[in-house]
């Protein structure tokens, strides 16, 4: 059993939302520890993965957490593999606990995902810090989607829930912040205890977002590859990436980089988009891309979706190593991505 636990006080600090006040961690740090700065020295945890702190909720965490839409039947065709089955799933959450990473990030609209989130985690709950992602643009059913995915989850609150990219997208920034509105109520009540959002493209509007200090997290397609969900991003779209950055990391929040492996152009389907690439450099690439975002210390987590055991196991042993970017690592992604944009698939992506 893990020292958090053994804790039944830090059992009991996560019944309430003084969590954070507390200065308490994941990691089974007492109580009685003075807070920890939001700071994001390199620090290694027992599991041999290194800590960096999580924004202003007083937490830090093993850098790599673990995506949950890659391991879904609505999306796994993208990622270039085979559905497992729910049993395999279910174990392949329960296999990233025991090798160490904490968060797992989870949404409504990804399926059966948070389903398997829940059964993968089942009586480890309080040790791991659970997000998922609100879609719903209409502020009078946001209660009742979380309550839908807590019953899917089977658990009584999340850590964080997101205001997702699309109802962003879909409603702007008046809009949104009513659902922020909405989420707050239900921190309140201790359904949640962080609010968070993301984004794939509409960093203008999430910097506004983020300006106005009621958020905790932010979620960003931040990659060497410069893909959102389905398009590619404009020289405007990453300069105000580049400000959502700075804005959040000026704010105290945690900072969650997504889309790193470039929504798996760089992971399993590499090889089936460049299949004349040599395959021992292709192996490389991965590990580079983790590397060129963990560049970046005011990342916080690396949130990467994983569709068999293989793939946590591959990118533990990058963090666990030398996570230094190299000139070796810039040519192969420089190299790779050439022939990638080159391709007839990628130039019919709309650019946004």
């Amino acid at each position: 059993m893990s020292d958090y636990l053994r804790n039944p006080a830090r059992r009991e600090f996560l019944k309430s939302t003084a969590l954070a006040a507390a200065g308490t961690s994941l990691l089974g740090v007492s109580a009685a520890v003075a807070p920890a700065p939001a700071t994001n020295a390199i620090e290694v945890g027992p599991s041999g993965i290194p800590l960096r702190g999580f924004g202003k909720t007083g937490h830090k965490l093993p850098l790599l957490g673990m995506g949950g839409s890659a391991m879904t039947q609505i999306f796994i065709q993208a990622y270039g593999v085979p559905l497992l089955s729910m049993d395999d799933r279910v174990a392949m959450v329960r296999h990233a606990y025991d090798s160490g990473i904490r968060y797992f990030d989870t949404a409504r609209v990804y399926g059966e995902s948070e389903q398997i989130m829940g059964k993968g985690l089942k009586g480890v709950r309080d040790n791991c810090y659970v997000a998922t992602k609100c879609h719903i643009a209409d502020p009078t059913k946001v209660r009742a989607t979380l309550e839908k995915s807590l019953k899917e989850l089977d658990m009584d609150y999340v850590d964080c829930v997101q205001v997702h990219s699309p109802c962003i997208e879909a409603v702007g920034f008046d809009g949104a912040m009513k659902i922020h509105a909405e989420l707050a109520k239900l921190r309140d009540e201790k359904l949640l205890r962080f609010i968070g959002l993301t984004t794939h493209v509409a960093f203008e509007t999430v910097c506004k977002m983020i300006q106005t200090g009621g958020f905790d997290q932010v979620l960003l397609a931040y990659g060497y590859v410069r893909k959102g969900m389905d398009t590619m991003l404009s020289n405007r779209k990453i300069e105000h990436r580049e400000l959502c950055l700075a804005n959040a990391a000026e704010r105290g929040m945690a900072i969650v980089a997504m889309k790193v492996m470039g929504a798996n152009m760089l992971s399993h389907n590499a090889k089936k988009m460049v299949p004349d690439y040599d395959a021992e450099r292709l192996a490389k690439i991965p590990p580079a891309a983790i590397r060129w975002v963990l560049q970046d210390e005011r990342v916080s987590m690396l949130n990467i979706g994983v569709s068999m055991p293989s793939d946590i196991d591959k990118n533990l042993a990058v963090v666990r190593g030398d996570t230094k970017f190299t000139n070796q690592d810039r040519d192969l992604l420089a190299d790779f991505s050439s022939r990638l944009y080159d391709l007839d698939a990628v130039k019919a992506l709309k650019v946004s």
